[in-house]
């Protein structure tokens, strides 16, 4: 499972894992309006993220997430949701979200917009692929927390929604990276996580 991440030359060396970057990939539940190759493209942009040494973060849910997880898994990669729910059960039983290609789910029982703090909260950056309002969201936290963030343009309208919500934000932001290249795209977000992330503390020695 480590291989994708011990041997990419993006990752960081570490004893305790502080630095091992995590990447949320934002998207739609359903998916009806992002194409024919939609399920593809989200299925690639997983498996770079794995290839390139990062962690997946996701809303534990259906759509273009969940193809996200799929990619990252084919990889060997490591994949982690974050659920509206606060159990097992209430995330299958009463969400009707998915168990499988996660290999931690933390049940966070705030709800659609309590859980999107924490996914973005505790991510280095966030990917924004096919979506809707919960993309939106997403982004808009993320953006207003200052972290990276990842356009990803495809056969879908998000894209160009949020392209336009920042040229009309009338605040400059250097930690966007936007692309259709699903290795490129990743590749210069990890360079973005890289140039803003905390360094390990070091406690001193008395």
């Amino acid at each position: 499972m480590y291989n994708a991440i011990m041997n990419s030359p993006l990752s960081f060396p570490s004893k305790h894992g502080h630095s091992q970057i995590k990447i949320c990939v934002s998207g739609a539940a359903e998916t009806g309006h992002c194409g024919i190759d939609a399920l593809e493209k989200a299925k690639e942009l997983g498996r770079e993220i794995a290839r390139q040494g990062a962690v997946l973060v996701t809303g534990a849910t259906t759509g273009f997430p969940l193809w996200a997880a799929m990619g990252v898994k084919e990889e060997g990669g490591i994949s982690i949701g974050f659920s509206p729910a606060a159990s097992e059960r209430e995330h299958v039983e009463v969400f009707k979200l998915p168990l499988d290609y996660m290999d931690l789910i933390i049940y966070t029982g705030f709800g659609y917009p309590g859980r999107d703090i924490l996914l973005t909260r505790s991510s280095d950056a966030v990917i924004c692929g096919c979506g809707r309002i919960g993309t939106i969201h997403e982004f808009t936290v993320a953006f207003e927390d200052g972290k990276t963030i990842g356009i990803f343009e495809g056969p879908w309208e998000m894209d160009s929604e949020l392209e336009d919500i920042i040229a009309k934000s009338h605040r400059p932001n250097t930690k966007i990276a936007i692309g259709s290249d699903p290795k490129k795209l990743v590749e210069e977000v990890i360079t973005l996580v890289k140039k803003y992330k905390v360094a390990e503390y070091k406690t001193t020695k008395s």
